[in-house]
């Protein structure tokens, strides 16, 4: 079957994106995982679907480039919002159904912003955090954040004897006066990405539970820069918590899904 198909990118991480809203395409684990290889297939980080839900601009299916659904995906839905304005789902506000409940988002200007899910806990794990922002992550600081083996030491993490069962994505996070450096090792993906949304948000959170007086923090990746809003209510309590940054169309073409 030839598909149609879309490229799009947020800080880095890359994603192809088919528009479903006839719910026609329908794809196997196998097939995804060989669309998102970088050698035989488009290549990308994960993959979408733009799909239609009574109630919601839209649904977002989202798998890992293994091929199998994951947990949500902060950078995914930026770019996922973008791909619905392109393909004319004008809107102010914007109101989708994902893995993980529902999530508000916007566009201004360059940037789209995300409307992530409260958290309510954040876990001191042996001088490090884990929390859930739509996916699980632990949270590393480090003073040289460039200097870190992000894939053997991510690696280590995800699949030691406390996390390799449902796994973990990895963050390691270097702050320099009130913004954060950030690099992430994600499941799934089995590797370092460029950037990580949801990693991003729970870098940030820490960052916040942490030091006081922040309701908003910059924050670099080696695939660009973002930022992280929020209301801190309590030591362990963040609610309004908006992702920030670009997404951007990389390009289109067709594939043969049997490949």
């Amino acid at each position: 079957m030839r598909l149609q198909f879309f490229k799009y990118q947020g800080t880095g991480n890359d994603f192809i994106i088919f528009d479903n809203r006839e719910g026609k395409i329908s794809l196997t684990e196998k097939q995804i995982a060989r669309l998102c290889d970088r050698r035989f297939g488009v290549g990308a980080d994960g993959l979408m679907m733009l799909q239609l839900k009574k109630g919601y601009d839209f649904d977002m299916f989202y798998s890992n480039s293994d091929g199998k659904p994951s947990s949500m995906c902060g950078n995914g839905g930026r770019c996922l919002v973008r791909f619905a304005h392109d393909m004319g789902i004008h809107k102010v506000e914007y109101l989708f159904s994902a893995v993980d409940g529902d999530h508000e988002a916007d566009i201004e200007d360059d940037w789209i912003n995300l409307k992530m899910n409260d958290v309510n806990k954040i876990e001191n794990y042996h001088s490090n955090c884990i929390l859930n922002t739509g996916s699980p992550h632990f949270v590393k600081p480090v003073g040289d954040v460039r200097a870190v083996d992000v894939f053997e030491e991510g690696r280590r993490i995800r699949y030691s004897d406390h996390f390799k069962a449902e796994g973990i994505n990895v963050n390691f996070v270097e702050q320099t006066g009130d913004s954060i450096y950030v690099r992430t090792y994600e499941r799934g993906v089995e590797n370092e990405t460029l950037s990580c949304g949801t990693g991003v948000t729970a870098s940030a959170l820490v960052f916040a539970h942490n030091e006081n007086g922040f309701n908003h923090v910059s924050v670099e990746t080696p695939g660009g820069k973002l930022a992280v809003e929020f209301d801190k209510t309590g030591d362990h309590n963040f609610t309004n918590i908006w992702l920030c940054g670009p997404a951007e169309f990389v390009f289109r073409g067709e594939i043969d899904t049997d490949l």
